[in-house]
């Protein structure tokens, strides 16, 4: 529960994070980047489950980085659903999914740094 817990407060700080660097990406304050955390990951978990086994061939060909365009998609749509929560354009979208991609990867290379640590 608790690991859960730091997953969802990394996942927020990650989008606050993202906000003050990609323009068209805004994130109005900390309790908006909580609730959009939540909504990403279910519609992660539905919609864009179901889109990426439906692109699976097109994200095989890409070397995996239409699902970067999925993701965009995804930041999109939840930021019509979540209040405070803006993405104003594609771009601004699939630049965001991308910053939180290298993000996610950073707090997972740190996560197994600090866990080998004795």
């Amino acid at each position: 529960m608790l690991r859960l817990l730091l997953h969802w407060v990394l996942n927020a700080l990650a989008l606050l994070v993202v906000s003050h660097f990609v323009q068209g990406f805004e994130v109005s304050n900390v309790v908006s980047a909580f609730i959009a955390v939540v909504v990403i990951g279910l519609l992660n978990a539905t919609l864009g489950l179901f889109l990426k086994i439906i692109t699976l061939p097109l994200g095989i060909l890409s070397f995996g980085l239409f699902f970067l365009v999925i993701n965009a998609v995804i930041l999109w749509f939840s930021s019509k659903l979540v209040p405070g929560f803006a993405v104003t354009t594609f771009g601004a979208a699939f630049l965001g999914a991308l910053a939180l991609a290298v993000l996610h990867l950073l707090f997972g290379f740190f996560g197994r740094a600090v866990k080998t640590q004795p």
